[in-house]
């Protein structure tokens, strides 16, 4: 007759339970990932395999029962880290919605502003095609591949041992907010440049021809003036997106 203890049961289990609830966290924030439109039952099913498939390359890990005092620990330790590989990815999205809404504020368009069901959030019409542009970056340069690479090369800086304060403490994510913000306007930058050069001139036709209605001019100019940009700009985003995205998966050794 074939015994199988409960030591036995968690050696077996924990290498692979532990894991799958960090991934599964990471779904839950991550860009792609984390949209409504893919079922909560594939999220757990791909998470599931990632953990699978990955005990390979996660090595020794220490086991952890579930009924153990260090369990709550433990699984606290997996959401704060699975969350905070999905919010350093989640950056680049962020700072570009930051730039939309800096380059719509100077086009004029950010009271044209329309909800968004990936942030739950009002966003105005430029920053969500910034965003909806960044996530088919993020697409083509492999960020999906990453973000899965961080989280499982997030176990050897941060080993299953149930210590989250420590995990939150190394991993310094208020640094990471600022980066949003540095990184929106380095992106907006050159539209900002531009759309203050147009508003110069306007200022001086003004000044010179009173008698034109610089509100019925001045609309159309810098509307068309930061379509031009735009389309300018777009072709050089890969490189500020892939720098933002390797200096946020940084900290979790990728």
């Amino acid at each position: 007759m074939v015994s199988i203890s409960e030591a036995q049961l968690v050696a077996w289990l924990s290498p692979v339970l532990w894991p799958f609830v960090r991934v599964l966290a990471l779904f839950s924030v991550a860009p792609v990932f984390s949209q409504r439109v893919i079922p909560m039952r594939l999220k757990v099913g791909l998470a599931l395999l990632v953990a699978v498939c990955a005990q390979p390359v996660l090595g020794d890990q220490a086991v952890v029962g579930i009924n153990s005092p260090q369990a709550l620990g433990t699984l606290v330790q997996q959401v704060v880290v699975g969350i905070s590989v999905g919010f350093a990815a989640r950056l680049v999205l962020a700072a570009m919605e930051v730039a939309g809404e800096v380059i719509g504020l100077q086009m004029g368009l950010n009271f044209a502003s329309f909800f968004d069901p990936v942030s739950n959030a009002q966003l105005s019409a430029v920053a969500r095609f910034m965003v909806q542009i960044a996530t088919l970056l993020f697409i083509v340069i492999n960020g999906h591949l990453l973000v899965l690479m961080a989280v499982l090369k997030s176990f050897q800086a941060f080993p299953v041992d149930g210590n989250f304060l420590q995990a939150v403490a190394q991993m310094r994510l208020y640094e990471m907010g600022s980066a949003v913000f540095a990184s929106a306007f380095w992106i907006a930058l050159p539209m900002i440049a531009m759309l203050l050069f147009v508003n110069l001139v306007l200022g001086i036709i003004s000044r010179v021809a009173p008698q034109m209605n610089i509100y019925a001019v001045g609309f159309p100019v810098t509307l068309t003036t930061g379509l031009i940009g735009m389309v300018a700009t777009l072709p050089l985003l890969e490189q500020p997106l892939l720098a933002l995205l390797q200096k946020g998966l940084t900290v979790f050794g990728v």
